[in-house]
């Protein structure tokens, strides 16, 4: 099988700094690896995934999208966010005939899941945007003056550590009863089964697969 890579971060100080590009790329390489699939070209992108118009936006994924229908390819993501936090978006690459795998959800992910997937990525933003208004709310009542590039970054940080608080106390609850699986020597996709024949629920409310099991591990 054969693949081109797309890579994306929202801001030029994460293209800059290359925050989140690398680690994107090397959950797409370990996937092709494990799954012996051939990366064929790679795009890497710094743009806004806002909006059903996205691709207009993006030159490098379209540049992507069609390199692989040219090459009958696959077009690999690491996130589906990577793509875009619009549902109608994400139908209309759906729609486009380019089809595309999202590592995080494996190979099996079908339209139903990638829908579902994209519904919840873009509750997410919404949730991103409330947090970060809240943010700026309590940078203006400590007579913080808004309205510069400075504390807009400085919200956007308070926002990006609730989140990050969010998911470290989530792995908390979870990993020790992941790793007592792993010492027994389970595997990642038999641990991700136990979990959901359980009922437990990764932090999005969603199925464990083996590739959010091993980011709970990461953690260990």
């Amino acid at each position: 099988m054969k693949a081109i890579m797309y890579t994306r971060v929202s801001t030029a100080e994460q293209g800059k700094s290359g925050l989140g590009l690398e680690s994107q790329k090397q959950s797409i390489v370990d996937f092709c690896l494990a799954e012996s699939i051939d990366i064929i070209g790679h795009y890497e992108e710094v743009e806004t995934g806002k909006g059903a118009d996205a691709l207009d936006k993006r030159p490098k994924l379209a540049e992507a999208l069609e390199r692989a229908k040219k090459e009958r390819a696959y077009l690999l993501v690491s996130k589906l966010d990577r793509l875009g936090r619009n549902v109608s978006f994400i139908s209309g690459l759906m729609e486009s005939k380019v089809p595309f795998i999202v590592t995080q959800l494996g190979r099996e992910a079908d339209s139903f899941m990638l829908h579902l997937y994209a519904a919840l990525s873009e509750k997410e933003r919404e949730l991103i945007s409330t947090r970060t208004k809240a943010a700026l709310k309590v940078l203006k009542d400590k007579g913080v003056q808004l309205g510069n590039r400075t504390n807009l970054d400085e919200a956007r940080q308070l926002s990006n550590e609730t989140n990050r608080r969010e998911a470290e106390a989530f792995a908390d609850k979870v990993l020790s009863t992941v790793l007592q699986y792993r010492n027994q020597g389970e595997s990642l996709p038999t641990i991700a089964d136990r979990l959901n024949k359980m009922g437990v629920k990764t932090r999005r409310g969603g199925k464990w697969y083996p590739s959010t099991v091993a980011n709970i591990l990461k953690r260990a």
